[in-house]
């Protein structure tokens, strides 16, 4: 085991401080983010996408307009949006810049990102600069949350979130004690992982699975919670996990206990009643301790770059 903390567990365990300062920082961000009312698409590339759903379902469930997320490179061509809005911590993602570009002049642009120096600044017409929450790492966790709690805080701010969604302060409060209780060892030694969802919290299921498949090269899959049952228990049984962000559906518990599976589900017990953004802290944390356990290192994850940007445009 490492003697230090990576980098990696460093930016990890600051996203409670990051949420509250992009609460905090929410009127000089304004601009560039949808207004009550605006049909909008939400673009971004692997884990801003995977943002970029969760809050496309908080923005139309909480009654603020239609919003569709799509992959920026799967954008469908012309529809009526009044906003297009792109997350992309670097700022130079080759798929994300190529869209911008492409609809310049034909619909309303804000980018939300980390660095304020790269070209998504001048490519959309608006940018949000989340630059505290900027990472060194280049497996994303701090960022791409603080981006989801500043657009979780706007909603909240025009009375916006969903019944039942939590306050961003809560929420803060929540990541702290998910950065702070202990990953239990049935999980830390668990061979297969399934994570579900539903409705807004699909997406972080998504980006738990892309997370461990990134830190710790671990098998790993998503699903929303209620397709669980058409097909993808077969694989679950004794040394794997299901975990499950937010509400587990009715009879879910006993059917994985049913087949020998390790139930994980931050609102399955009081003790443990989580915030689905902040239960996806363990997640982030259970992929750095595999991956060390593993002998390899979270900041240097395999095959992956901090951005990808391409040689030949992506039209």
């Amino acid at each position: 085991m490492p003697t230090t903390p990576s980098r990696t567990s460093v930016e990890i365990a600051s996203q409670p401080d990051c949420w509250r300062q992009a609460a905090a920082s929410l009127t000089q961000h304004a601009a560039a983010l949808p207004r009550r009312g605006e049909s909008v698409a939400v673009i971004g590339c692997g884990t801003s996408w995977f943002m970029a759903q969760s809050y496309a379902v908080l923005r139309e469930s909480g009654g603020h307009g239609k919003t569709d997320a799509f992959a920026a490179s799967e954008f469908p061509g012309p529809r009526d949006y009044d906003r297009i809005l792109a997350i992309t911590r670097s700022g130079t993602t080759t798929e994300v810049l190529a869209l911008l570009d492409q609809v310049r002049g034909t619909v309303r642009t804000g980018a939300i990102t980390a660095d304020p120096a790269t070209p998504v600044m001048t490519a959309a017409d608006d940018v949000a600069v989340l630059d505290f929450a900027d990472e060194e790492s280049v497996v994303q966790t701090r960022f791409a949350t603080t981006a989801l709690a500043l657009l979780r805080a706007h909603l909240e701010a025009e009375d916006a979130l969903p019944a039942g969604v939590r306050t961003l302060a809560r929420a803060a409060e929540d990541a702290e004690r998910a950065i702070a209780a202990p990953l239990a060892e049935e999980v830390r030694g668990a061979e297969q992982f399934t994570f579900l969802g539903s409705g807004w919290t699909y997406g972080l299921a998504l980006e738990a699975g892309l997370k461990m498949r990134e830190a710790a090269g671990a098998w790993t899959e998503a699903y929303p919670a209620m397709e669980y049952r058409h097909g993808p228990i077969s694989i679950t049984r004794p040394g794997r996990v299901t975990w499950m962000f937010g509400a587990l559906p009715t009879g879910l518990a006993g059917d994985i206990a049913r087949v020998g599976g390790t139930l994980v589900a931050g609102s399955q017990h009081a003790a443990e009643d989580l915030d689905p953004l902040a239960d996806l802290i363990r997640a982030q944390r259970l992929a750095v301790a595999i991956a060390e356990a593993q002998g390899l290192d979270p900041d240097r994850p395999l095959n992956l770059t901090r951005s990808v940007v391409l040689e030949n445009s992506v039209a």
